[in-house]
């Protein structure tokens, strides 16, 4: 496993209906060497109607089993990292970050939050380094399709 720090940035948009007040979405990802990360929400600017906050303290973990999942989104047009928020006090948190598609759309069939951004060129590069080191594709086989029909015509001596 490896971890690379990370803060997320969370927008909270003002909504002007009558089915909602607000909406929560993760807009962006980035390295985070802070040396003292904290992970309580600090608000990075205010308009009229939105809200950024920057998280930090989180970790984009890898693992050897997930580098099929790394891999196909390293070789999408857009690579993204996957951020799973929860509403907690009037605040949406990001809890998890992944790099993984198969972990982001387990987490999104799950019914969480899920929102996909784009992912930092340094954390790219450092996501193409653990494939190249993790990710043996399978071999692919070829299947072997058997006429239903074969038998048949065997024993009626009929052409194929």
């Amino acid at each position: 496993m490896e971890r690379f720090p990370v803060a997320v940035v969370v927008e909270r948009l003002q909504l002007h209906n009558r089915w909602g007040g607000e909406r929560w979405e993760a807009i962006g990802v980035l390295p985070d060497f802070d040396p003292v990360p904290s992970a309580a929400p600090r608000r990075v600017f205010a308009g009229d109607d939105r809200e950024h906050f920057r998280s930090g303290d989180l970790s984009l973990e890898l693992f050897p089993d997930q580098a099929e999942g790394y891999f196909l989104n390293l070789s999408s047009p857009v690579p993204k990292v996957f951020v799973m928020l929860r509403l907690e006090v009037g605040i949406a948190r990001p809890v998890l970050v992944t790099a993984s598609y198969a972990e982001g759309a387990r987490l999104l069939d799950s019914g969480e939050q899920v929102d996909a951004v784009a992912m930092p060129l340094e954390i790219a590069d450092w996501v193409g380094d653990f494939v190249n080191a993790n990710y043996r594709p399978q071999a692919s086989c070829k299947l072997r399709r058997s006429d239903p029909l074969a038998a048949d015509r065997a024993r009626q001596d009929l052409p194929s």
